[in-house]
């Protein structure tokens, strides 16, 4: 696949909040083209030019092993204790943890939007994510709404940041070398790209909500605190709406994606991944973010619920129906329908 077509997989809803995508993309596949590295399938997410966040994090890191069930002790009524085994209930899905963490945020009341992570490789190091994981929030106080996106370029170097609203200047954050922009006339707000010790940079961008104003020297005083206080290695996990268990030999959880989206309003969040081996493209997507009615014939049921299936020239997508307070969860990919159906049997959802 071009790898053009890649990155751009990624530029999707949110053109405003985040750099210039054709100048990220320039960028970027002039320091892929150098280096000719592996490059894994963007996660398919609702991010406008993100080509994902940060750090050393792995693709094990994201593959924990879910607690086994213990027998516990259960006090009585009349104060004594029985051993007892608990009923088989279905395990809440793993944290997914992020590469790093946000140590310091603007005073108010935060509303996460996305925490994603993207993962590629390149040959040097298959472990490492050549694109790493992205926040997405709100911050809001005194009827003051700010908007806040922080990620990683990892093929993006200081010395090529380009900036929506006007030319940057050089600036030092916490000894690193760094470019800024802040225009609080144009559609950039504040933005800061720090260089980081292991190649590429570091994004972080502030600026007020639609609807909401704020002072410049507001913007470039939180965006820089921002980046002065992002935590390596990270420690932030993120709850999503179904997980993964014991996925099959060789494949791994590669990205993922838990996004509220602005047209579902309340506290269930999607959630994708992206499964493979983490090497090459991921193979497997599985996904909670379903638009329309699930397609297909009636599939064979998986644990206990029904499922459509479809064939489109080899693409097999497998719908279980129900799965999530009502909507279904799709596992699609160019394999055999049996391995989605196996996949799918690994699902955890929500009782």
């Amino acid at each position: 696949m071009n790898i053009e077509n890649l990155i751009k997989d990624t530029f999707t809803a949110r053109e405003h909040d985040a750099p210039d995508s054709d100048a990220v993309l320039a960028a970027a596949r002039q320091r892929i083209d150098s280096r000719r590295s592996g490059l894994s399938r963007p996660l398919a997410v609702a991010a406008g030019a993100t080509v994902l966040t940060l750090g050393a994090v792995t693709a094990v890191a994201l593959n924990r092993p879910d607690p086994v069930d213990q027998s516990q002790t259960v006090a009585t009524a009349n104060g004594s204790q029985d051993s007892q085994t608990p009923a088989p209930t279905t395990p809440a899905p793993a944290g997914l943890q992020m590469p790093y963490s946000l140590g310091w945020l603007p005073p108010g009341a935060v509303a996460y939007r996305a925490q994603r992570i993207n993962v590629g490789s390149s040959a040097a190091n298959p472990e490492a994510p050549l694109y790493g994981g992205e926040y997405m929030l709100t911050v809001t106080a005194g009827g003051q709404v700010l908007e806040v996106d922080v990620q990683q370029f990892r093929m993006v170097p200081v010395d090529q940041a380009m900036f929506k609203s006007g030319p940057g200047s050089p600036v030092t954050i916490k000894g690193q070398r760094a470019v800024e922009s802040s225009v609080s006339t144009g559609p950039g707000g504040y933005e800061l790209y720090v260089e980081h010790p292991d190649g590429g940079s570091m994004y972080v961008h502030v600026s007020a909500a639609y609807g909401s104003t704020a002072p410049a020297q507001q913007l470039v005083d939180n965006g820089r605190r921002i980046a002065e206080n992002i935590q390596f290695p990270g420690t932030t996990t993120v709850t999503p709406a179904f997980g993964l268990r014991d996925l099959p030999a060789g494949m791994r959880i590669c990205a993922f994606n838990v996004q509220q989206p602005a047209d579902r309003p309340g506290p269930q969040a999607t959630t994708s991944y992206s499964l493979g081996t983490c090497t090459v493209q991921p193979t497997v997507h599985v996904n909670s973010a379903v638009v329309g009615e699930p397609e297909g014939t009636p599939g064979q049921p998986v644990q206990g619920r029904a499922t459509r299936y479809t064939d489109e020239n080899g693409y097999h997508r497998l719908w279980v129906l129900g799965a999530l307070e009502g909507t279904p969860v799709v596992i699609a990919g160019r394999v055999p329908p049996a391995d989605l159906y196996d996949i799918a049997d690994r699902l955890v959802l929500p009782n």
